[in-house]
């Protein structure tokens, strides 16, 4: 109780000097900079921005005026620092990371500056729990560091102004919802600097200049990739005449060099051509599905075999569940992505950014930036016959969630979330030619059917009725898309594994249904969930995560988890 009395004493003390609510300061030993002793709370930033107090209580947390403030972006904490140092006249801003860690050790070693474990008396909700408990983010309740900072574990994590590449922003110290192996003095972590969140808040420093930058680095992903630079050559092929069918190979193979992460899981697919020729696959790789270190990868195929593994997104210690991809008419490809905040992949921001047609890649943006349900991404979005980009997402973790479906009437610039709900998770969706939406998804089954969904107003009100397809379940994502020759085409599961039908009425009904084999017997590894199967002349892949594109030559090229299938329309109606 003395320790904290103190803080409070020589917080008011600032305060009647100077009629600015400046924070306690302690001077680090080395005498390079002072550090505020807590996080800035609610009060402290309110005096900057007033408007802020509409976020107290936001999702439960943060109400009182002595908690850390949350729900502020990056830009908005270096611009508290800025107004601070204007009021003052002494130069504050956010700590370098090296400051940080620096800081945040105090002459310690170990794990935390606690040692190797931290205090479950300090823990607040630090179990691996998928919903964000509320707690108090009151500063100061647990004993301070050996230099007099508070809370550098686990009350709430703190922006700071080193940029990462993919032009990310660093944070530290973990959350009050974070498991405990996140809050470690080493463990780094960043958001995109738009980011706002209840776990993110901040502390400054008092010095005129960065320190050293922090000796720990992330793989950069890809923002240059040109044909003739990165891609790899395309090989044109003949266009098959006739029936065709390939041999199936996977496309999920380790890299070569051992900078790229690669995990044991690797799963959910999204696929597109690419204008210079060629096709673009992209998954995530982690131990986990609701891991931080989960990263999103890609491999290209030339015409004749994929390249090996490596890194195509990553927000450091953020999961990166859902991941899709769309070749505009223009050249331009823009990627979808889900951003986690507590690692978890219940929570998501929905995030995208574009490939031009010279091959260089945006900075990764939020297009709708709240972390929550129904922003898990589905790979196969689609462009309407007026330009509307239609993208269709998980509308929450659970297997009965459905699906949400988000519309961009300008290119992609601006977003709205219908705020409906597709029959279904994992939707495929398609526009049927009296300008319609159908959609089919996993889970919600009508009298033991697989579900329709059928939309006449763009997707904001839908009728449902039961298809003629059994239900697929744990394992197993559909697609649905329009053939460039016009049927519509449902890959889905059966009891005999993968099969292929066709309609040529719309969906109304489906004559054509194939298994997706031709009849050689081999032995495959699907990967992810699926593992290790038999595919044979009644047998197909049982399990996997669909993703579908087609070539200009009228190739289809389905991915399942590991494996990649190419055949054409001909071979079907064969």
């Amino acid at each position: 109780m003395k320790m904290k009395i103190c803080f409070l004493l020589a917080a008011c003390s600032a305060l009647s000097c100077s009629h600015v609510p400046i924070p306690a300061l302690v001077e680090m030993p080395d005498g390079r900079f002072r550090m505020s002793a807590t996080e800035i709370t609610n009060a402290q930033y309110e005096a900057f921005d007033p408007s802020h107090r509409a976020f107290r209580g936001y999702g439960g947390f943060s109400q009182a005026d002595d908690e850390a403030v949350v729900m502020v972006n990056w830009e908005e904490a270096c611009a508290y620092c800025a107004w601070l140092s204007r009021r003052t006249g002494r130069p504050f801003r956010l700590p370098a990371e090296a400051e940080w860690e620096y800081a945040c050790r105090a002459g310690t070693t170990g794990a935390y500056n606690t040692g190797a474990d931290f205090p479950k008396e300090q823990w607040k909700v630090q179990e691996n729990t998928r919903d964000k408990v509320p707690v108090s983010l009151q500063v100061a309740q647990f004993a301070p560091n050996a230099w007099g900072l508070y809370d550098m574990h686990g009350n709430v994590e703190e922006w700071c102004l080193d940029s990462l590449p993919g032009g990310y922003r660093a944070v530290r110290g973990g959350s009050h919802n974070t498991p405990v192996e996140y809050l470690r003095a080493d463990y780094r972590c960043a958001s995109i600097p738009q980011d706002r969140s209840v776990l993110l808040g901040f502390r400054i420093v008092e010095a005129a200049r960065p320190g050293t930058k922090s000796p720990i680095s992330v793989p950069a992903c890809p923002e240059n990739d040109r044909p003739g630079t990165e891609t790899p050559v395309f090989v044109p092929a003949d266009a098959p005449r006739g029936a065709f069918f390939a041999d199936p190979i996977p496309y999920v193979l380790p890299p070569e060099d051992d900078g790229t992460p690669f995990y044991a899981h690797n799963h959910q697919p999204a696929v597109t051509w690419l204008p210079e020729g060629g096709l673009l696959a992209i998954w995530f790789s982690t131990q986990a599905e609701s891991g931080r270190e989960m990263v999103v990868l890609q491999s290209r195929f030339d015409g004749r075999q994929w390249t090996p593994a490596r890194l195509f997104c990553k927000v450091p210690g953020r999961n990166m569940t859902g991941s899709a991809l769309l070749t505009l008419t223009s050249g331009e490809i823009l990627h979808f992505q889900g951003v986690g905040d507590a690692g978890e992949w219940k929570d998501l921001a929905l995030a995208l950014r574009r490939r031009r047609a010279d091959g260089k890649w945006s900075v990764l943006q939020y297009i709708e930036p709240e972390h929550r349900v129904r922003h898990q991404v589905i790979a196969g979005p689609i462009v309407t016959g007026d330009g509307r980009i239609l993208l269709c997402c998980d509308a929450g973790p659970d297997g009965e969630a459905g699906t949400s479906l988000h519309v961009s009437r300008d290119g992609g610039a601006s977003w709205e979330d219908t705020g409906s709900i597709i029959k279904g998770i994992h939707a495929g969706i398609v526009e049927l030619l009296d300008g319609r939406l159908m959609a089919f998804g996993r889970g919600n089954a009508i009298d033991g059917r697989m579900p329709c969904s059928i939309s006449a107003d763009g997707g904001y009100t839908w009728a449902y009725s039961p298809t003629e397809f059994p239900p697929i379940g744990s394992g197993q994502r559909l697609v649905l898309r329009r053939l460039q020759e016009g049927p519509l085409m449902l890959c889905s599961f059966g009891e005999q594994g993968l099969f292929v039908a066709l309609s040529y009425d719309e969906g109304r009904s489906w004559p054509l249904k194939k298994l997706l084999t031709d009849g050689r017997k081999r032995v495959l590894d699907g990967g992810a969930w699926t593992g290790t199967f038999t595919m044979d002349a009644a047998h197909a892949e049982p399990k996997g995560y669909l993703a579908c594109t087609q070539g200009p030559d009228g190739v289809i090229h389905l991915l399942s988890s590991r494996v990649h299938y190419r055949f054409n329309l001909a071979w079907l109606e064969n």
